[in-house]
């Protein structure tokens, strides 16, 4: 492979991410929600870098930019690049579109110097992967995989519109997001994402990138807490049925479990308390609850002690207690022939590496019903992420790139297999 100039391909990669931060909702910040005109407008300039890049584009039924390259062998099988577009609200500017720009760049960069694969090479640009819109998430990379739920287009947003409406708003037919972007798995090698770590653990270890070896499943509730309202001033307090009181004492006991439990993480990420007046007791709590770990054997039993200290403390205070499951999804292990193939290429351009865990989501947890999956973490500042603080080195993004080349390059010689 030709020798470049230093972080030339990152310096590509971070105009591009700069250019893609201007597509906000809300001036002065980043927000770009699944299927909203800065969406669209996020989609339309992919598709050009992509055309730039000699990829034939279009756009699937869950609003997925997908960009292909076909190979020169017959009957050969697709590798899968990618990430999302969407954001979180008052994101930062890495999380999702680093894996979606660095795909480009790289296949780019074969054009440039006239690499040609026996395999054939589509870059996806999801949506939907944060799930901020809708009470749904990874709507576009279920669709690949073929799972998307029939009942999730009646989903809303906070203004009404359905997921259906959404869709064709944007200018897909919605009853062809169930079945119309489906892939078949004899046609796919894998699929590989270049991701921001989101954490602190390569910052720590003095390493720019890492291997992926599983993404963590996950559990989300929505509680809700009865009591009694009352007064403020005239209600004793031995006689009250607090919801707001209780719901404290069960968030207390999710921290608890926790941390009492190894490789498991629960977050309480949001509360009210009705009727949310200063001198009225609530009668009712309501209470999110995310729930991962890389073990779903862990996480199931978190989801099974929280339920079962909940009944108990609200059995003790006179209340009523419902946990809603929103969300669940399983954790996927990373392909052992592709961490094998990641970590090989990895440490030609960056020596040592380490293998690591996701705790965040990834589209690779709908991808992974469809076929293997892989993934590269880049090293974050101080491990945040879904902030405007997100920041990135462009030593390591140039790691990451160079490393998804040399993973190309390796894969050359056979094509037909990840063997």
């Amino acid at each position: 492979m030709a020798r470049q100039p230093r972080h030339t391909l990152a310096a590509r990669i971070m105009a591009r991410l700069d250019q893609l931060a201007t597509l906000t909702s809300v001036p002065g910040e980043i927000t770009r929600l699944y299927l909203s005109s800065e969406h669209k407008a996020a989609a339309a300039m992919v598709s050009a870098w992509m055309r730039d890049a000699g990829m034939a584009v279009s756009i699937d039924a869950a609003g997925t930019v997908v960009g292909r390259t076909e190979s020169a062998a017959r009957a050969a099988k697709t590798l899968l690049l990618g990430s999302h577009i969407d954001s979180v609200r008052n994101a930062g500017r890495f999380d999702g579109c680093l894996g979606v720009v660095t795909a480009i760049e790289a296949m780019a960069e074969l054009r440039r110097l006239g690499r040609k694969l026996p395999f054939a090479v589509e870059v996806l640009a999801f949506g939907d992967e944060e799930g901020v819109r809708f009470p749904v998430t990874l709507t576009g990379s279920r669709a690949i995989a073929g799972e998307v739920d029939p009942e999730s287009l009646k989903a809303a947003d906070a203004d009404g519109v359905s997921l259906a409406e959404a869709l064709a708003a944007f200018g897909c037919e919605p009853g062809d997001v169930l079945d119309g972007a489906r892939r078949r798995a004899s046609d796919i090698l894998g699929y590989v994402e270049v991701h921001i770590e989101q954490g602190p653990v390569l910052e720590a270890e003095s390493l720019g990138i890492g291997v992926v070896t599983a993404i963590s499943g996950a559990s989300r509730f929505q509680v809700e807490v009865r009591g009694k309202a009352g007064h403020a001033g005239t209600l004793p307090m031995k006689l009250r049925r607090d919801a707001l009181a209780g719901a404290a004492e069960m968030v207390l006991a999710v921290e608890a479990i926790a941390r009492d439990m190894p490789g498991l993480v629960a977050t309480v990420g949001s509360i009210a308390a009705i009727p949310g007046a200063v001198n009225v007791v609530p009668g009712e709590a309501r209470f999110s609850i995310d729930i991962r770990s890389p073990m779903d054997r862990n996480r199931r039993n978190g989801c099974r002690e929280i339920d079962k200290q909940f009944r108990a403390i609200a059995r003790r205070r006179q209340l009523t207690v419902k946990l809603d499951e929103r969300y669940n999804e399983k954790a996927v292990e990373c392909d052992p022939r592709l961490i094998r193939h990641l970590t090989a290429a990895a440490e030609k351009v960056a020596g040592p590496v380490i293998g690591l865990p996701s705790g965040a989501g990834h589209d690779g947890l709908a991808v992974g019903k469809l076929c293997p999956i892989g993934m590269l973490f880049v090293r974050c500042k101080g491990g945040i992420s879904h902030h405007p603080d997100e920041s990135v080195k462009a030593e390591d993004v140039e790691l990451s790139v160079r490393a998804v080349l040399e993973f190309l390059g390796a894969l050359a010689p056979d094509g037909r297999t990840l063997s």
